[in-house]
């Protein structure tokens, strides 16, 4: 069956870094494009960053441009975030996605506070 399993969430003080990994099973990973979402508590859940399938081409919300970077490696059937220069308006609960096919996984807590 079809599994997205994220880690690498956990609390972080402001400015520090944090490298989430979501490993894929079940569908051919390749194929798709993957995503990162994330939702804040009493808020809409948000697009952070696209991966897409072929030549990695990528897009990221304008509020983490420059700080975050997606990545993925097919060969692992993995898609990471690089998240550095962490901000407290950055806690959220982060949850990759093959949106297209709408596959989801469960969602890791991130948490930036001093």
């Amino acid at each position: 069956q079809v599994q997205l399993v994220e880690s690498g969430g956990g609390l972080v003080q402001p400015g520090g870094s944090l490298r989430l990994s979501c490993a894929a099973s079940g569908f051919t990973f390749s194929s798709y494009a993957m995503s990162w979402y994330r939702q804040a508590p009493g808020k809409a859940r948000e697009l952070v960053a696209i991966i897409r399938r072929a030549g990695g081409s990528t897009t990221y919300a304008d509020s983490v441009k420059g700080r975050f970077t997606i990545s993925r490696d097919n060969a692992k059937n993995t898609v990471y975030l690089q998240m550095n220069s962490l901000k407290p308006e950055d806690t959220a609960v982060y949850y990759c996605a093959a949106f297209t096919a709408g596959y989801w996984g469960q969602g890791t807590q991130v948490t930036v506070s001093s």
